[in-house]
């Protein structure tokens, strides 16, 4: 018998990650490596979909995940874990319903399966907010049978096993029952006699689909923006999942968020520090001046009112800080050196607070001396 792999390995996740992280993973690999959406050698996608499922059963319940972190795959023997190997794919998307959209309660039709995508933006486009298009392949109703998966012209017939409520009880000993799935029709409640050329009955066509997402001016790195029926239609209703797109921010070549505000490092030089200056500094609408005060000091702020970016709800811009960075020369001309000597000469009165501090360090070498 072959070695399981590490859950973790499995689902592609920390050891340390948390309940949605395993969630999110699961339902990513359990899309991919169903047959009605694997491109690859359906066998594999077999194998693959029954390990991740009972990887995910594992780590998604806090006693099961915390035996198996204390003592591994040994340690899960009697602790009630599926036998995968035997299941098909029908019943094991009905044990995790809830992942995909559906309503898992067995009670009305099931909501449609989620989607997730990415949308990347740029500091500018977060300011401002941004029409973004997206092209993305779904699972969508074939056209020809209108998703019904019976042949156009004929009608799907009543499941005989389940009598069309889609799930059988079967007797668990004593006074319990189970209740799942029915093996034939797989929650639909139908089973189609004559079905369509067009979808081989399964009601369902991978279709390419363009849609245009509105992201509002001032989202965060990983905030979700939810398109409402733009998912996929469950397998036994014509209800439709939701499209969630992450929220991906662009790095900016020079400013740095920090919650609504943007931070710019700017270096000058010593004599700008000193006597003041109007420098030139990159804003998200390209470049502005700024006056820096006579005396600035290394790592100082001016603040650029509201050059910074909207707070989401309120609609209330942040600021630009431009922190300067005084930049000591490496080389210096003979003549640049004597200017500088000159300038030391009464550098007491110009620094008052090395003065100070040579003053108490003075008085602290004194100490040792007594």
């Amino acid at each position: 018998m072959a070695e399981k792999r590490d859950y973790y390995e499995v689902l592609n996740v920390e050891k340390a990650c948390g309940k949605d992280d395993i969630r999110r993973a699961y339902r990513k690999l359990a899309l991919k490596y169903h047959p009605d959406n694997f491109q690859g050698d359906k066998a594999e996608a077999e194998v693959k979909f029954r390990e991740i499922s009972e990887a995910y059963e594992v780590l998604s319940e806090p006693e099961k995940r915390q035996v198996y972190d204390r003592y591994g795959h040994q340690g899960l023997r009697g602790q009630g874990v599926h036998d995968f190997s035997s299941m098909g794919f029908g019943d094991i998307f009905s044990m995790f319903q809830d992942i995909f959209g559906g309503s898992g309660g067995g009670h009305g039709p099931a909501r449609g399966y989620d989607l997730e995508t990415e949308i990347e933006l740029s500091l500018a486009e977060v300011a401002t907010g941004a029409d973004k298009t997206l092209e993305f392949n779904r699972r969508d109703f074939c056209e020809e049978c209108s998703g019904s998966g019976a042949k156009p012209g004929s009608k799907p017939d009543r499941c005989p096993t389940c009598r069309g409520y889609g799930q059988v009880e079967t007797s668990g000993g004593g006074f319990f029952r189970m209740v799942r799935t029915c093996p034939r029709c797989h929650g639909r409640g139908q089973v189609v006699s004559d079905p369509c050329p067009h979808c081989q009955g399964t009601g369902r066509m991978k279709k390419k689909r363009v849609l245009s997402v509105r992201v509002p001016a001032g989202v965060h790195e990983g905030q979700v923006v939810q398109v409402r029926g733009e998912g996929e239609p469950a397998e036994d209703s014509t209800s439709r999942g939701d499209l969630r797109c992450y929220i991906r921010v662009q790095t900016h070549p020079f400013l740095q968020r920090h919650d609504n505000d943007l931070l710019c490092q700017v270096p000058i030089s010593f004599p700008q520090a000193a006597l003041g200056a109007k420098i030139e500094v990159p804003t998200l609408k390209g470049k502005e001046h700024v006056d820096v005060p006579s005396g600035t000091q290394h790592g100082d702020l001016v603040r650029m009112k509201g050059k910074g970016l909207p707070e989401m709800r309120s609609g209330r811009k942040g600021d630009q800080l431009v922190q300067v960075l005084i930049e000591v020369p490496r080389k210096l001309t003979k003549k640049q050196q004597e200017l500088l000597r000159q300038l030391s000469e009464g550098e007491d009165e110009l620094l008052p607070n090395k003065k100070s501090f040579m003053e108490r360090l003075k008085d602290y070498f004194s100490l040792f001396l007594m």
